[in-house]
């Protein structure tokens, strides 16, 4: 069994007799417990209860924007046309190209987190299918990752746009935040996530499917959250 750290011990007893009794307290509490040696993020987790949910709709995958980003650096790639390359490079993207990359990627060089593709290299995309299908970072227009747009789009996933997604088992994590944020900013973003999920995927994300909600920081205590107080 794995042994709790002194550190963690310690805000355990520090916390045991806190009343919170609102998400902003919460918050608060999530906030002054991240006092690792980094800035923690702030994570959201709750687990849909596949039980209840038909088989064919029990997967969860969108893409939310979130109004004060989640505060993680995105390395990201552009796939595109020649012609747009100048655009892919004014962007910020680290990393673009044409038919040069799709070499690389076939080749398993894979160092970026997100790859935003156009349109028209969507044909050329089959061949990737088995090595990004696997690592979650297949291009997909639901997700926002397919588009000509690309200054927009690059600068949309690197400050607002995180990707919501369930495992096997129905969990799902999201970071909307970091300790250096303000209480403001991370409760916007945590009704954000909420109000675009319970629009856009009303049929598993409801009170009933999803039992409980937590708020953690990367190295600190889980909170639950009452689902009808966001």
């Amino acid at each position: 069994m794995k042994k709790n750290s002194k550190r963690y011990k310690k805000l355990l007893d520090l916390n045991k007799d806190k009343k919170l009794d609102s998400v902003e307290k919460i918050i608060d509490t999530v906030k002054s417990n991240a006092n690792a040696k980094f800035v923690e993020s702030v994570d959201l987790s709750f687990k849909i209860n596949l039980k209840k949910i038909k088989s064919s709709d029990a997967s969860l995958r969108t893409a939310i924007e979130l109004p004060n980003g989640s505060g993680k650096k995105i390395k990201v790639a552009v796939l595109c046309d020649e012609n747009k390359l100048n655009d892919a490079k004014k962007s910020g993207a680290e990393i673009f190209g044409s038919d040069d990359l799709i070499k690389k990627i076939s080749s398993g060089e894979i160092n970026f987190h997100k790859l935003i593709c156009t349109p028209s290299m969507m044909s050329k995309m089959g061949k990737l299918g088995k090595i990004l299908g696997p690592k979650g970072l297949m291009p997909n227009p639901k997700l926002g990752t397919v588009s000509d747009d690309i200054v927009g789009t690059v600068k949309k996933i690197k400050n607002k746009l995180v990707e919501v997604k369930n495992d096997k088992d129905g969990n799902i994590g999201i970071s909307i935040g970091r300790k250096s944020f303000t209480t403001k900013q991370i409760l916007e973003n945590l009704k954000s996530v909420f109000e675009n999920l319970k629009k856009d995927k009303g049929s598993i994300f409801n009170a009933e499917n999803i039992k409980n909600v937590y708020l953690s920081s990367t190295m600190g205590l889980s909170f639950k959250i009452s689902f009808k107080d966001i």
